[in-house]
């Protein structure tokens, strides 16, 4: 094999563009706390709605808002735990991994006008994917030819009509416009396209078909952005009893971004020079990329028990099969005969469909006082094999707490949530050549003031 067909193969331009998929603390890369007091209850909301932040739990909800209102808030989020223990072929037992400790800000922003008795406008923005990973001392990690630090940040920006079809059922349509950036570091391992075995990956292991760590990666994309839609409806079948179902339709963006490439020493001169005289190192490429961000649903019911206490069970479901293949594009310079230096990469994902499942209780202390509680399990829809740096993803258990204070002309709302992961041990089969057992804990604070 030619060395430029085994550089192709090594280099690893697949994992630049993941970035765009980079890990976060929820299914898949989604986030879905954009309302406090939502969040309260585990964010089973779809059937409630009744604040502003129906725009992004169920748009249907708006209908029945007849004053002007704002909400602002933010969600913090930050891991308690975040590590890996290896296990064989590689990095093999006794490896112990860290990620630096995650610490993101997810906004929302609502703002609820009433045009007439039936007709309600809305204006929302919210982060609804997002947040990185960071792995602590890059230069020695483990993992590094996959991800030594990977993130993705989107917002959407929401324009949403309610009308009340009835006295009782209400209709909200909208339109999401999402504007979304990546980024991703990472090393590159000669030959290690030729035997990805465990040696391989490893530089300071002498294996006949592996080679050193010779250059570090880094791409980063301005924010591009796709078009969408959301609806909702919103059935308040009586006093006690009220449903919902919401929909928001899935996004498509196209990444454009700029490709650099750092040469690392390898200690073999003639090695050295032959790198640098092919691969473009010190040079802004280009890399471009799709990523098609799942559609949601979500069916709620709502029961009040008495007139101070009332419950509510939401099923959701994300269409995550969307991300079935990766297709990376390379603006790559090219031989003298022609040939690019760099191939376009094609990468299977084969994600699936996943469910979660909220239930969520509020009991009115008084007229102007809410206490909330709710419990969500949260599948992952990603397969082990595809677990790894990049992205440790596992099922999740989470549990809330929340209250809320309604004043005459201001509210606000507070809540917590733990969410501690399954562990997602891979072995046996690995896309990433890397093996063994991710742990993760995360926090999440949020407040909300409405007026």
């Amino acid at each position: 094999m030619t060395l430029k067909k085994s550089l192709v193969l090594g280099l690893g331009v697949a994992g630049l563009l993941l970035a765009a998929v980079a890990p976060v603390q929820a299914a898949g890369f989604g986030i879905f706390e954009h309302g406090t007091k939502a969040m309260g209850m585990s964010s089973a909301f779809t059937a409630q709605a009744d604040d502003p932040s129906a725009m992004f739990f169920n748009a249907g909800g708006i209908a029945f808002q007849h004053e002007r209102d704002f909400m602002l808030g933010v969600t913090y989020i930050f891991s308690t735990e975040a590590d890996f223990k290896g296990a064989a072929p590689y990095p093999g037992p006794g490896v112990s991994e860290e990620q630096e400790g995650l610490s993101a800000f997810p906004p929302h922003f609502y703002w609820v006008e009433p045009i007439n008795d039936r007709m309600t406008f809305g204006l929302g923005i919210n982060a609804p994917f997002g947040l990185s990973t960071d792995w602590k001392n890059a230069d020695e990690f483990t993992g590094r030819h996959v991800s030594t630090f990977a993130s993705l940040q989107a917002i959407d920006v929401n324009p949403t009509f309610g009308w009340m079809a009835t006295d009782n059922f209400g209709i909200g349509i909208g339109v999401i416009g999402r504007f979304s950036e990546v980024e991703l570091q990472n090393r590159s391992f000669y030959n290690i396209g030729i035997n990805p075995n465990p040696p391989c990956l490893d530089p300071d292991v002498s294996h006949p078909l592996c080679g050193p760590e010779f250059a570090a990666s880094e791409i980063k994309g301005g924010y591009d952005y796709g078009y969408g839609f959301n609806l909702g409806i919103l059935h308040r079948y009586n006093n006690s009893f009220s449903w919902g179902f919401s929909y928001r339709s899935g996004i498509s963006v196209e990444y454009d971004g700029d490709l650099m490439l750092t040469q690392i020493p390898t200690g073999i001169p003639p090695l050295d020079g032959q790198l640098g005289a092919i691969l473009p190192f010190g040079q802004t490429l280009g890399g471009k990329t799709e990523i098609d961000f799942p559609d949601i649903a979500s069916l709620g019911f709502h029961f009040m028990a008495s007139p101070t206490l009332g419950f509510e069970i939401d099923i959701n479901w994300a269409g995550w099969s969307s991300f079935d293949t990766l297709v990376i594009q390379v603006d790559s310079p090219t031989l003298p005969d022609g040939t690019p230096v760099l191939d376009d990469i094609v990468r299977p994902q084969n994600w699936d469909d996943s469910y979660n499942y909220r239930l969520g209780v509020h009991w009115n202390s008084s007229e102007a006082n809410q206490w909330r509680f709710g419990y969500v399990y949260d599948e992952t829809p990603q397969p082990t094999a595809g677990a790894g740096p990049l992205l440790p993803d596992a099922n999740r258990n989470g549990f809330s707490f929340g209250y809320g204070h309604q004043g005459n002309k201001a509210s606000f709302d507070l809540a917590v949530m733990y969410l501690p992961f399954d562990s997602k041990t891979v072995s046996g089969e690995s896309d990433n050549y890397y093996f063994g057992e991710y742990n993760q804990t995360a926090w999440l604070v949020g407040l909300s003031i409405g007026f």
